[in-house]
């Protein structure tokens, strides 16, 4: 069992937080962040039967951005609120209770109720709980990380897995023909139908000095493509234009976040987006990442069709995803 979690620490600290959780003078949100400024990413409306404006909006927001949001996306209102209520639930539960789904220490896997989740820089450590484990296929479930308090949690989870499909493939579709490819080729790229999807549901308690500490801190994310829906506190940053600035947040969109894997597929002309998580004084934050990734001996690197010795040479590394992974969770140069 991890000695301390960020929940126990949030209710202990009224005023101060411990030194570990203080960032570094030059990640302080206090000061890096831009007042006074809310970034307005694209927003794609999947409503559009103008199938190739959507596929430009993809594409110039994945190729500019690295980032966008969703809107009219067909999953259900309701079917986000469960999805959201089961997980607040499950945080909301007495630690012995939450502890039962722990990752298993010196597990290879991410999934299981935690809060460190990768190497630490000087020893820092960020202000956030989480949990995961994997909601497709169903031949990659391990129901032993899926919280049975609420008794409804796995419906509401595998209801969610159902729906996320249709936005996932509209997705990778409108990607895969903006950079000139067939429609199923950068999908299958990714690793087709065995992609596997990785549910995180982040808890970030109230804290003392959100001036100082970060809930995650920044980073790409090393997916194809993540999938994430929030609760109403904000706490997104992206880094643009070299400043950290607030995005703002739309009611019932999904936040698309591109990955590592798609970089790399694309050779560089869709951009994996550098962003980070601040916490709130008042409030808890949550969130519901879910991000899309290879099965773990799939080998990914840039698409054929998207290099050539002469002009576009590959820019990056075909490898196994775990190898990726690792070297990602550990640091180490890819």
């Amino acid at each position: 069992m991890e000695a301390e979690r960020v929940h126990e620490i949030a209710i202990l600290s009224r005023k101060s937080i411990p030194e570990e959780y203080i960032r570094s003078k030059n990640e302080q949100p206090g000061t890096t962040t831009v007042q006074g400024k809310v970034l307005e990413v694209p927003t794609v409306d999947f409503s559009d039967p103008d199938e190739e404006k959507l596929v430009r909006q993809v594409m110039e927001a994945s190729r500019d951005w690295g980032m966008f949001q969703v809107v009219n996306h067909e999953i259900p209102s309701e079917v986000i609120r469960k999805l959201q209520a089961v997980g607040k639930h499950f945080f909301e539960l007495p630690r012995e209770e939450k502890e039962v789904y722990a990752r298993p220490p010196g597990s290879n896997s991410l999934e299981g109720y935690g809060t460190r989740l990768q190497k630490e820089v000087d020893g820092k450590k960020c202000w956030v709980d989480h949990l995961f484990h994997k909601i497709w296929p169903p031949s990659a479930i391990n129901f032993h990380f899926w919280p049975k308090n609420p008794p409804s949690y796995r419906e509401a989870n595998e209801e969610y897995a159902k729906h996320l499909h249709g936005v996932a493939d509209k997705l990778f579709k409108c990607m895969s023909i903006g950079l000139g490819l067939e429609g199923h080729e950068l999908k299958e790229a990714a690793g087709g139908d065995e992609l596997e999807y990785l549910l995180k549901i982040n808890y970030y308690p109230p804290c003392p000095r959100p001036d100082l500490a970060l809930g995650v801190v920044a980073h790409t994310d090393m997916s194809t493509i993540t999938i994430l829906v929030p609760n109403e506190v904000q706490g997104l940053q992206a880094f643009k234009d070299g400043h950290w600035c607030v995005v703002k947040y739309f009611p019932n969109a999904l936040v698309i976040h591109v990955g590592d894997q798609i970089e790399i597929i694309s050779n560089g002309r869709y951009k994996s987006v550098l962003h980070r998580t601040t916490v709130s004084k008042d409030e808890t934050r949550m969130s519901w990442p879910v991000f899309l990734e290879p099965p773990a001996d799939f080998f990914v690197g840039p698409h054929p069709k998207l290099v050539n010795d002469n002009e576009n040479p590959p820019k990056y590394k075909t490898k196994k995803y775990s190898d990726y992974a690792y070297c990602k969770l550990n640091k180490l140069p890819q």
